[in-house]
């Protein structure tokens, strides 16, 4: 046996003993550990975000519901506000056709003394040459403004409408009847401009 042999079988040398130490501390030693997450450290910035956002929820909510009750105020608002307008805007339509009315009704009425003469001229036949042109011409204007005149003889007597200046009986009839027309009434529209002036025969 040589001494290199002797060498290996006798004890163990210093580094050989070290050299195991190594080793058993590296086998004990487990495979890479995450390291624990401190309590203090910083959060993710989506987890921060769906934090803030569950701390932030009831507040709001109710800024929310303040936001809608002020919307739907808002809209009951426009709402009145746009009926008071369209009732306006009736309102002065009406009036404004009540005053168009009113005012065409007034020169019409000026003007019955000027037809009456018309009436009596073509009941006496002298409503000819120039003249009856002219009375048509008069006639066709005022029918066109709306006056309509009534009142003939045979119609039944309408104390609305009519004025009975001669009271008589009759047994032609059988109810009052207009038997006679003086003077002609008018109408402009749903308006007595002016009753038509008549004699009435009762029934006996």
């Amino acid at each position: 046996m040589s001494a290199r042999d002797d060498e290996n079988d006798g004890p163990a040398t210093e580094r050989e003993v070290i050299q195991g130490e190594i080793d058993t501390t590296a086998e004990e030693t487990p495979a890479e550990e995450k390291p624990a997450k401190p309590a203090g450290a910083h959060r993710a910035p989506e987890e921060e975000d769906e934090t803030a956002v569950s701390e932030e929820k009831p507040g709001l909510g109710a800024e929310l519901a303040a936001l809608r009750g002020e919307l739907d105020e808002r809209t009951h608002d426009l709402q009145r506000v746009t009926a008071e307008y369209a009732n306006y805007r009736k309102r002065v339509d009406r009036d404004r056709g009540a005053a168009a009315e009113q005012t065409t009704g007034a020169v019409l009425t000026a003007l019955l003394p000027v037809l009456d003469d018309i009436d009596r001229a073509r009941e006496h036949g002298d409503l000819v040459g120039p003249f009856a042109s002219v009375a048509e011409q008069l006639t066709a204007a005022t029918g066109k403004l709306g006056l309509v005149a009534f009142g003939e003889k045979g119609d039944p007597f309408d104390p609305n409408r009519h004025e009975a200046v001669a009271h008589q009986t009759s047994a032609d009839v059988t109810e009052p009847t207009c038997v006679e027309v003086m003077r002609r009434g008018y109408t402009l529209g749903e308006r007595l401009l002016r009753p038509a002036m008549v004699a009435v025969a009762d029934p006996e």
